[in-house]
């Protein structure tokens, strides 16, 4: 073969594989990562409960701690309506150092479950309901949380404050926490107030002075 015919095989191909190339469809763009909100942020719905604290960077280790407990599904499920307190990552930064390490550490995660699930309610649990009341409510680990809105504008569950209120996603409510909510922490019941004492009686009057019986004159 001449060197003429090597040029022209040569450009025989490259002229194919160009055209092949132009037929080919384009790769699909890659899709867009999901926003993740800001630390301190409000937290936004985003679909699900779990999906909703993945946006979120304030609660990293949240996320962390249920993933390793193989809680995340739980709420995923569209078919349940549960109430989660969700406590931030500065709240789990207070506990004991090594805590929370550990407890995901652990191979069978018991500590670490019954830890989460003392923060779950299996109902619907809006402030509306939690305003002027105090009371135990059933968690999710076989205890009580003890849920308080005695006092005005301030709500309570456990040893925790709620900090944003209501945060309905598309199978339950969160509610964020500024604690890690630890069981028995308060009182289910408080004492009854102490009754006044009564007051002292009044001391009885001194009782008045005889009157003189006037002596007879002497005739």
């Amino acid at each position: 073969m001449t060197i003429h015919r090597l040029l022209a095989a040569a450009a025989a191909l490259s002229l194919l594989a160009g055209a092949v190339h132009a037929q080919a469809p384009a790769a699909a763009p890659a899709p867009a990562p999901t926003p993740v909100a800001a630390a301190g942020a409000k937290l936004a719905v985003n679909g699900d409960s779990m999906s909703t604290l993945r946006t979120s960077a304030q609660f990293t280790t949240l996320v962390k701690a249920l993933d390793a407990a193989n809680l995340s599904a739980l709420f995923q499920d569209r078919s349940r309506s549960l109430t989660l307190f969700a406590p931030t990552d500065a709240a789990f930064a207070a506990l004991p150092a090594g805590q929370l390490d550990k407890m995901i550490g652990d191979p069978t995660k018991a500590d670490l479950r019954k830890l989460l699930l003392h923060h779950v309610v299996n109902a619907a649990v809006p402030s509306a309901k939690i305003k002027g009341t105090r009371g135990p409510w059933p968690s999710g680990a076989g205890d009580r949380i003890v849920l308080d809105g005695s006092q005005d504008g301030v709500l309570k569950a456990d040893n925790a404050t709620i900090v944003q209120a209501d945060v309905v996603t598309s199978n339950g409510t969160i509610q964020v926490v500024d604690q890690v909510m630890i069981a028995g922490s308060v009182p289910e019941t408080l004492p009854e107030p102490a009754a006044a004492p009564a007051p002292a009686a009044a001391p009885e009057p001194a009782p008045a002075p005889a009157a003189k019986t006037p002596a007879k004159r002497k005739k």
